[in-house]
């Protein structure tokens, strides 16, 4: 790839964040990428000028077809590198989560394949998110557990990848044993105090409402679509 790891790390976050159901600012992108705001105008700026992304009227940023080329590589391999250190190496997904990010950037396109193949073409990562060029996952219509009401029963479809940017958040969801395909029950629903409690395998586990937002999860009574939501198909739009 034509470009430096630092520009690949900036594409990469904003590729993950687009991923959510809200738009990709830089503010976002800051507190996402733990780096000051003038650090971020000063990337985006040389973004702009290289042609990987677009700033909208309202500072959506956006990729461009360019820059979502490189994005969905770096997923790609984060994501195939993230299941290998878990499911192959038995490491937790804090840990996981920045090795990958120390070796996304040395795979080559041999490797990755090869890895894409001994891993069995894995749909997802361990969180449950998409891994660019593999087969799609089964799709659902899914709802952040901060909007399921008490007495529910959901399945966690996946955690996003913005949820990967606190480790103590991702530390908890990994001891507490919140993972893709658990089935939650909505016990409390506590605006006035910022909770939710859940029943995981009868164990009461409570969080608060803003780490829940970051949890997808779906009706396992509801008949699946025939197509993923538009929220996740418009998340990887091109800029015009």
């Amino acid at each position: 790839m034509e470009t430096t790891p630092a520009i690949q790390d900036y594409l990469g976050a904003i590729y993950d964040l687009a991923g959510s159901d809200k738009p990709v600012i830089g503010a976002r992108l800051a507190r996402h990428m733990h780096i000051s705001a003038p650090s971020i105008t000063e990337a985006l700026r040389r973004m702009q000028r290289e042609g990987y992304v677009t700033v909208a009227s309202k500072k959506e940023i956006r990729l461009t077809a360019k820059g979502l080329d490189i994005a969905r590589t770096m997923a790609r391999r984060h994501r195939l590198i993230e299941r290998w250190l878990t499911d192959v190496l038995g490491l937790d997904w804090s840990r996981a989560h920045d090795e990958a990010h120390r070796l996304e950037h040395a795979l080559s396109p041999v490797v990755e394949e090869r890895l894409a193949t001994i891993l069995g073409m894995p749909s997802t990562c361990p969180h449950g998110n998409p891994i660019p060029g593999m087969p799609e996952p089964e799709a659902h219509n899914p709802i952040p557990l901060s909007q399921a009401p008490a007495g529910s029963t959901f399945v966690v479809e996946r955690i996003t990848e913005e949820a990967e940017a606190d480790r103590q958040l991702l530390r908890f969801l990994w001891e507490s044993g919140i993972r893709p395909g658990s089935r939650l029950t909505v016990t409390d629903v506590a605006p006035y105090a910022g909770t939710i409690s859940v029943d995981l395998e009868g164990r009461t586990i409570t969080m608060g409402l803003a780490a829940s937002h970051k949890i997808w999860v779906y009706d396992p009574q509801e008949p699946a679509p025939r197509r993923k939501p538009a929220r996740l198909r418009a998340a990887r739009k091109v800029a015009r």
